[in-house]
């Protein structure tokens, strides 16, 4: 892949296609497709996914919460190569599984494709950055904790992947939309909480 290429949705669902060989995808299979210079990528596949019917899969939002937390933690600090402990670069999703959430996203990739362009670039830049990134960090929080609420990780989700979409594209629109979901999110989650108590 190209650093153009990375810069489309369905080049990275492209990227999720193709990787690994057999019946399962590791994780480590995914960020080689990716390539390991593509932080902010990898953090967009990894919420995109979410968004999807794969966020069913038990254990799967917080097992996605953590690689969240350690690559924005590592765009966060400038690094250039993503990097990832091993327990979690071996865990393994279905390759039928996977190719069923590529499927699924397919037409709102292209969709966000064709109306993605640079706009309000500063959102995008720093200091404005650093924010999105730890909106991004911040989101996944509570999805261990509410992993049973239908729904709940994948609304989180699709607020990283606009997020992360945005600072890819470097357009203001796109982070804009994820700032407006993520503050639904947190009512929500004060709902909840007001709710218990």
């Amino acid at each position: 892949m190209t650093p153009d290429d990375k810069r489309t949705l369905n080049h990275l669902l492209d990227a999720l296609d193709g990787a690994g060989e057999g019946e399962n995808v590791s994780v480590q299979d995914i960020l080689d497709k990716i390539g390991e210079r593509s932080i902010m990528p990898a953090v967009l596949v990894v919420s995109i996914l979410l968004v999807s019917p794969l966020s069913g899969i038990p254990g799967m939002p917080t097992l996605s919460a953590i690689i969240l937390w350690l690559l924005v933690g590592q765009a966060l600090a400038g690094r250039k190569h993503l990097w990832l402990p091993g327990f979690l670069s071996r865990r393994r999703v279905g390759r039928g599984k996977l190719q069923a959430a590529v499927r699924w996203l397919r037409r709102p990739a292209g969709w966000f494709d064709r109306h993605s362009h640079p706009r309000l670039r500063i959102l995008a830049l720093n200091p404005l950055r650093q924010v999105a990134l730890l909106m991004c960090m911040v989101i996944p929080v509570s999805w261990p904790f509410l992993e049973l609420v239908p729904f709940f990780t994948s609304f989180g989700a699709g607020a990283v992947a606009l997020l992360a979409f945005g600072l890819v594209t470097r357009d203001g629109y796109f982070l804009i939309a994820g700032y407006l979901v993520s503050l639904g999110m947190l009512y929500a989650v004060l709902t909840l909480v007001q709710a218990a108590t």
